[in-house]
């Protein structure tokens, strides 16, 4: 996997441009992002991403497939009723079956359980993961957001299924330490599996947009993921000495914060989002980085 791959939870749905994802989705695979990571229900509307990337598929990038790592995930509310939701091996099928046609695809390179569900058996969600291998609808496995020991338990059963867990997917950044104060960076680097970081500005709050106050058009000012209570007076004063230790290294708090993630032990990849070509040609200096 690269160092950094290109997350599509925004930017990438029904209502963002299409002309605008498919000069981000360029920009970043003509400079080595090869990973693009979807799931079922981003958007918005649900599933509106992936068919996003079925339309660059069929315009673009059908050509270069086999140079692409794209990945998908259920396990949140996609559609309603007692099937559309969770991780039983009814929902992980039929999701996944959508998946590809929305995304004009065969098969995707990484299929996940997108959370830890504490009401179907394990049992159940990983062998039709494992099952969903077999049929050639994906070729890896992963996981995200579940409990050390529901990751001990999935390692050990798709290992004795031959299907080895590839990667896990967490939040860790700066602000967010728990994949590691649980121990699941450790029990990844110490058996072969991969780390995947999402949100690794904790939605903006380690860039340089909320240090003079919350902008009008920010994700806070609106509380669409990051509500303005966040902006703590302590963590304003935090913020503003990381970004004076940035600058101080020619670099913005933005790649300090991504270096800081990739130079962890277990890491394997950061995901980033972008809302143009310009965010994500700055996002990628961190590899660069004095950090790393």
């Amino acid at each position: 996997m690269p160092k950094i791959s290109l997350g599509f939870w925004h930017n990438f749905g029904g209502n963002d441009s299409y002309e605008r994802s498919r000069r981000i989705t360029h920009y970043a695979f003509d400079h080595g992002i090869t990973h693009f990571d979807l799931a079922n229900n981003y958007g918005p509307p649900y599933g509106s991403a992936e068919e996003t990337m079925g339309r660059l598929m069929h315009d673009d990038f059908r050509p270069y497939r086999d140079e692409l790592f794209i990945a998908t995930k259920a396990g949140y509310d996609m559609w309603k009723g007692p099937y559309g939701n969770w991780g039983s091996r009814k929902y992980l099928t039929a999701s996944l079956n959508q998946s590809l046609k929305r995304m004009n695809l065969d098969y995707v390179d990484l299929f996940y359980s997108h959370r830890y569900d504490p009401n179907t058996p394990l049992e159940e969600t990983l062998q039709a993961m494992v099952d969903i291998v077999r049929q050639g609808k994906a070729l890896y496995l992963g996981i995200s957001r579940w409990p050390l020991e529901a990751l001990k338990f999935a390692d050990r059963y798709l290992k004795e299924h031959d299907c080895p867990l590839l990667i896990y997917q967490g939040r860790l950044n700066m602000l967010d330490k728990e994949p590691q104060e649980e121990g699941i960076t450790d029990y990844c680097a110490e058996n072969g599996i991969g780390f995947i970081s999402f949100s690794p500005l904790a939605q903006g709050l380690l860039t340089d947009r909320y240090l003079k106050g919350i902008p009008t058009d920010s994700r806070m000012a609106k509380e669409h993921f990051l509500k303005h209570t966040a902006l703590t007076p302590q963590l304003l004063e935090q913020l503003k000495t990381w970004n004076t230790q940035a600058a101080a290294k020619g670099e913005t708090l933005a790649e300090m914060s991504l270096a800081w993630i990739l130079q962890q032990k277990g890491v394997t990849s950061v995901l980033v989002g972008a809302s143009s070509t310009e965010q994500l040609e700055k996002n990628m200096k961190c590899v660069h980085s004095a950090h790393i």
